[in-house]
């Protein structure tokens, strides 16, 4: 026996995505014109094999009067298939390339400067939507983008599903905003915003503190800013209200490093506390 636990390991992982996984094994060793599979049987395919470890390969092949060294043509013939696989599946890799640049969606988010590996679950999209999403394996706006392409127009979807595909399609900032953290008027996505949708969520200390990592940039930008004597407030009034920007700067002040916080917290109150503060017997 000359293959390796490692060998078979290699080539098990990169069968699990070929085509040929549910071919007959005696059929991929007629096509290579090598040596016949001894073992027939419509079930006899890469894919019995390829979730079993090297020493359980070994040991199914004995229940079948097998030797152990009947591993090395198994690996043979895997690695053999994938070699004559790999031109299409770079032909198949080509076309999804081409289709997703076709992709109006995609293109509209481009256009509006939102990136597609924004994490749906940082949208505001109820939560059946997100579970459809979820169950669909749509993580991101790019892969929602590819998916509403793709499917059936015999699938009748609703609710804020075909709210975000239609706001997407016409390029509605109003709609668009409403689902993601997009500022109207505004490129891209942000944290502010992100933030302002948090305080709507079930759960709007873990959304804040996705949003934090998710944005960090921007989380670093207003740190400095508050650094350099700014307010906190100031990068909350994109939202014009009052009360919504007070619960979102509440969320973001756990994640903002202490200093920055007891920065942007002082010069609040200094603002509160100003000529205005005093006018009105405020202290």
């Amino acid at each position: 026996m000359k293959s390796t636990a490692k060998d078979w390991d290699e080539v098990r992982t990169a069968f699990a995505t070929s085509i040929m996984v549910d071919t007959a094994i005696s059929s991929l060793a007629q096509n290579l014109d090598g040596p016949d599979w001894p073992i027939k049987g419509k079930d006899e395919t890469p894919a019995k094999y390829i979730d079993l470890s090297f020493d359980e390969v070994i040991e199914m092949l004995q229940l079948k009067g097998q030797k152990p060294d009947r591993i090395d043509q198994l690996i043979g013939i895997l690695k053999d298939t994938l070699a004559f696989d790999s031109p299409f599946g770079e032909m198949v890799a080509q076309t999804k390339a081409a289709e997703e640049r076709d992709n109006p969606l995609l293109k509209n988010l481009a256009k509006l400067g939102i990136p597609q590996d924004f994490p749906m679950k940082l949208t505001a999209l109820e939560a059946g939507t997100l579970e459809f999403c979820q169950l669909e394996k749509l993580a991101t706006l790019g892969e929602f983008a590819v998916f509403a392409q793709t499917m059936s127009q015999s699938v009748i979807v609703g609710g804020d599903f075909k709210k975000l595909l239609n706001a997407l399609s016409h390029v509605d900032e109003g709609a668009i905003a409403e689902l993601l953290p997009f500022r109207r008027g505004a490129k891209g996505l942000h944290l502010v915003e992100a933030l302002a949708q948090a305080t709507r969520s079930p759960e709007p200390l873990g959304r804040a503190e996705q949003a934090a990592a998710w944005f960090k940039d921007e989380l670093t930008a207003i740190e400095r800013d508050l650094g350099a004597g700014a307010a906190l407030a100031r990068h909350f009034v994109v939202l014009g209200d009052s009360a919504l920007e007070q619960k979102a700067a509440a969320l973001l002040r756990p994640y903002l490093k202490a200093k920055a916080a007891s920065a942007g917290a002082l010069k609040s109150e200094e603002k509160k506390t100003g000529f205005f503060g005093r006018l009105f017997g405020r202290k």
